[in-house]
């Protein structure tokens, strides 16, 4: 069905006029043919959380998303809010703005529009509500200083608001000139339209994809949202292991392992706290982070330790593949022209066993990765019988360190077998230099991660 673009802002149905381009930033369209400057641009790269808004779920969840990376078409048939909508009737602030206020959390007031929005969101609670520093990771202040912007997030809250309807009967073809966005609602359909525009844009969170608009203001001809179908959005856990849909985003993925009564995937939700900010953890997807394919994709070396396959669909049916052979270069994977990848499996890890998901970077949060390791020793009498160890930021793309494995297994777990596995592993890899550190570095650390996991393993800070 063609039509416009519709969504709901503020609260009020909106529906764009004919040929509003699709894969224009919400926050160009905000600051621009909406009229409301309230939303910032500061970076344009997901980076400051000047451009803060939040979309509001029928359920009641309040998700902060960065507006310079999302595109008008992944708002159609949703509902956002802006810092202009949290104004009471008599044009009154909101309580969360009065404590910013009161607080002396604001002085330029620049990057203040996107704090009261993730405050806002912050306040109603949820699996991530509660740690105010997780909360303003992805908000960069540069005069007021935190203290006072903390000080005022601890008194947030909930003020009980309820969701928004969403529009009904929204068009899965957007149009404008020489460009076509499809929002296809059913796996069938998106494999059609897959087979029939080889060359267009696969769009989930576009964490990624979006800085090619923000910045490069590239406008494609033509894209494919696969935000509706349910086949990509399901969750499903199983006592073998957890099924995520490509298009599931990281925030949805955090909630299901951080209330997992197993407990098994503990180590994935610190490294999933540091992946971006809840802005893009609130859209970014593992099906994304997969596809771009990433040397030094945050999620990468965790999914290839712990075994993670993919389903992949094309026009010959379903095939399924380990991560690690999906992934064959830089920022290249065995995904046919014709296909798309449908579901990641993460297998729970053996009982017992252990398993580190770490990631060493210039900041702990908001920051790309310098190295990533992932290792998963599953042990018996305290002797290696498997060993995998996933490393990214030290070649062209994530791998395993074979030689690092083998002077692990069938050994001991003990500082001296780990010393010549580290040594093994530094010996082995071909890191290199760029503008976040020498290959040299990277070498060092990707061993001393090793040794670290055995120090912690036996109780040592």
């Amino acid at each position: 069905m063609l039509g416009p673009i519709t969504f709901t802002l503020n609260g009020t149905p909106r529906r764009l006029p004919a040929g509003t381009s699709p894969t224009m930033t919400l926050l160009d369209w905000l600051r621009g043919p909406a009229g409301l400057t309230g939303t910032k641009e500061g970076c344009a790269e997901g980076d400051c959380g000047a451009c803060t808004v939040v979309m509001e779920w029928p359920n009641g969840a309040r998700v902060p998303v960065n507006a310079c990376l999302t595109l008008m078409g992944q708002v159609h048939g949703g509902c956002v809010r802006t810092v202009e909508g949290l104004r009471g009737p008599d044009g009154a602030p909101h309580p969360v703005q009065t404590a910013l206020a009161e607080a002396d959390a604001t002085q330029c007031g620049f990057c203040t529009p996107g704090i009261v929005m993730t405050g806002w969101a912050h306040a109603r609670s949820g699996p991530e509500a509660g740690d105010v520093h997780d909360a303003l990771a992805g908000n960069l202040c540069r005069c007021t200083g935190y203290r006072p912007i903390v000080a005022a997030f601890r008194t947030f809250r909930d003020d009980g608001a309820a969701s928004p309807s969403p529009p009904a009967d929204v068009a899965t073809r957007l149009e404008a000139p020489g460009q076509v966005f499809h929002r296809p609602g059913s796996l069938a359909e998106l494999l059609r339209l897959r087979a029939a525009l080889p060359e267009a844009w696969l769009l989930a969170g576009g964490t990624d994809l979006g800085l090619r608009v923000s910045e490069r203001r590239e406008a494609p001809p033509a894209v494919i949202c696969v935000l509706d179908v349910p086949e990509l959005t399901g969750l499903e856990e199983t006592p073998q292991g957890l099924r995520v849909g490509a298009a599931v985003p990281y925030r949805r993925l955090l909630e299901a392992i951080t209330e997992d009564p197993g407990g098994e995937y503990r180590p994935l939700i610190g490294l999933l706290r540091r992946l971006g900010s809840r802005q893009i953890r609130g859209l970014g997807t593992l099906g994304g982070n997969l596809g771009t394919a990433s040397p030094i994709g945050d999620a990468l070396p965790s999914l290839v330790a712990l075994g993670a396959t993919l389903r992949l669909e094309g026009p010959e049916g379903t095939r399924e593949m380990a991560v690690e052979d999906f992934l064959t270069g830089y920022r290249t994977h065995a995904l046919a022209p014709a296909e798309v990848i449908r579901d990641v499996f993460l297998p729970r890890p053996p009982r017992g066993a252990i398993w580190a998901c770490e990631k060493v970077s210039k900041r702990p949060d908001q920051d790309i990765a310098t190295v990533g390791m992932s290792a998963l020793i599953t042990l018996s009498d305290w002797r290696v019988t498997d060993a995998r160890i996933a490393l990214g930021g030290t070649g062209p793309r994530v791998e395993r360190c074979p030689p690092a494995e083998a002077a692990l297994i069938g050994h001991p777990w003990s500082e001296e077998t780990v010393e010549a596995a580290a040594a093994a592993l530094e010996a082995t890899i071909r890191p290199m230099s760029d503008f976040r550190a020498g290959a040299e570095y990277r070498r060092v650390v990707a061993g001393n991660l090793l040794r670290r996991l055995w120090h912690r393993s036996a109780g040592e800070p």
